[in-house]
């Protein structure tokens, strides 16, 4: 028997068999190859058609199960990650109303800023534990200013991952860790912000029902299952945002624990016990998947805009080769510091962590008759590095006590240069595991059902493939990061 995990992206949808009896995989894909399109009207939007997000889980079913060869009637429960922040709405017959916002957009930054000195600032941070920022409840309010007539027809307000929850049980729910993701959960008194919801103009009806996040969400109905290939009747038996459900995937639980990830966009996920803030201008602080009101678990999310993103571009717009392997190489050619380039790479809309800002890239000390495509490369590993440390400080500045990071086998982490830059400056080993928010989601559906005795021990066996230790000799970084933070801070003050 099997269970399968879904990780709902803004590029694609991940899928993953694990094996009941043992959590090991079964098999892992993807679809679409060619990334979804992102829907941007006007700029600084960021749209998608949720139905897409329903035909492409049933597509990568089909393609998982005709890869690994297994019957579908072998599948005993699901379990979902998806992008956080965006905002479904729905009518009272399930229908979504207009295209999800998801979490790029930025066009609710205002609103979110208004509500932050509105409804309180003292009271935002010390019950959200965040300023309400640009997140799913100020998206909404967005909808209740622009789309009027739309906003009427609201029965349910989602998040991604309680959409597809809803689509395969016909069962509007979502949870506690969703809530909070969503800026919607007082953490003081244990129940949804209803003095936000208040400001806001919302009523708190729109809030599905609230459900554990280890838990029976629903089972899959006669229609789902006909759409997407799943056995009838199986339950949905786990859901989480993807930061958070990333970190549990790396097995990160514990307080001083990290989990970061280095995709289109850069994120840091920092476990703590401690359910207050100094920061929560800059950083998130969310529910993580194992925390209840007893034994609180939060997860400090720093997100970081411009990070592979820029390194993207390198490649699509100036490098002579197809692949990231071949930058890397000529970027290692090039000595720690770039020979005096330096690349700020916040180019990718507001940085929450810069206090909402959105000055844009820049390129600090550029020599035309020294610099090439390889001090380009490195400049730009290196100034991507470099955000994640400055990112760290904010954490530890927070309360955050460093005990070790993990990270996934993908995307920027295989660079030498990027994770060693970050090592040797956090003075902290990164430890790379073999593992995806799929899988997690998987392996997080058979602890719910308890085939698996807790969290710990189903993803304590996750395969470790390499780890960087920090360098001996630390001040050739520490010089060429203060030279950027230097950089940093006087365009950011300008």
């Amino acid at each position: 028997m099997y269970y399968i995990g879904y990780d709902l992206g803004s590029s694609s949808v991940k899928a993953a068999l694990i094996d009941a009896k043992t959590g090991r995989t079964a098999g892992v894909t993807n679809y679409p190859e060619k990334e979804m399109a992102i829907i941007a009207l006007e700029t600084g939007w960021a749209e998608q058609d949720p139905e897409i997000w329903w035909k492409n889980i049933g597509k990568v079913t089909q393609k998982l199960l005709k890869q690994t060869s297994i019957s579908s009637d072998k599948i005993i429960g699901i379990g979902i990650a998806y992008q956080m922040h965006g905002l479904v709405i729905v009518d009272e017959n399930h229908k979504a109303l207009r295209p999800s916002i998801i979490w790029c957009d930025s066009r609710a930054v205002k609103i979110g800023n208004d509500a932050f000195i509105g409804a309180g600032e003292d009271k935002c941070i010390s019950n959200l534990l965040n300023s309400p920022g640009n997140f799913t409840l100020s998206k909404l309010k967005w909808v209740k200013e622009n789309e009027p007539e739309t906003f009427k027809k609201v029965n349910k307000l989602l998040l991604p991952g309680d959409f597809i929850a809803l689509k395969l049980t016909g069962e509007a729910t979502t949870t506690i860790s969703g809530l909070s993701e969503g800026m919607m959960w007082d953490f003081k008194q244990n129940k949804p912000a209803e003095w936000l919801f208040n400001y806001m103009g919302i009523s708190t009806n729109l809030i599905p029902t609230i459900l554990p996040t280890f838990s029976n969400q629903g089972k899959v109905t006669k229609q789902a299952a006909k759409e997407t290939g799943l056995p009838q009747g199986i339950p949905v038996l786990y859901r989480a945002g993807d930061q958070p459900n990333n970190a549990l995937s790396l097995n990160v639980l514990h307080p001083g624990e990290i989990a970061a990830t280095g995709g289109t966009s850069g994120v840091v996920y920092a476990v703590t016990d401690k359910t207050d803030s100094k920061e929560s201008v800059r950083i998130n602080n969310f529910a993580h998947v194992n925390y209840t009101e007893e034994t609180p678990r939060i997860g400090k999310l720093l997100n970081i805009n411009g990070a592979g993103i820029q390194y993207s571009w390198m490649k699509n717009n100036l490098a002579s080769t197809d692949t990231y392997n071949n930058m890397n190489e000529l970027a290692s050619q090039v000595p720690v510091g770039s020979d005096g380039l330096r690349i700020i790479p916040f180019g990718n809309g507001a940085e929450r962590m810069l206090n909402n800002t959105n000055n844009g890239a820049s390129i600090f000390n550029l020599n035309f008759n020294k610099h090439k495509n390889e001090h380009l490369f490195r400049a730009a590993l290196e100034g991507i590095a470099f955000a994640f440390v400055y990112g760290i400080s904010i954490l530890k500045n927070d309360g955050v006590n460093l005990s070790g990071m993990r990270a996934g086998s993908d995307n920027l982490f295989r660079s030498e240069i990027f994770s060693k830059t970050i090592a040797t400056l956090i003075e902290t080993e990164i430890n790379i595991i073999d593992t995806t928010g799929a899988i997690g989601a998987a392996r997080a559906a058979g602890v719910a059902n308890k085939d698996f005795k807790n969290l710990e021990e189903v993803f304590s066996d996750n395969e470790q493939v390499l780890t960087y230790h920090p360098l001996n000799d630390k001040q050739i970084y520490k010089d060429a990061y203060n030279l950027w933070k230097n950089d940093l801070e006087k365009k950011y003050n300008n």
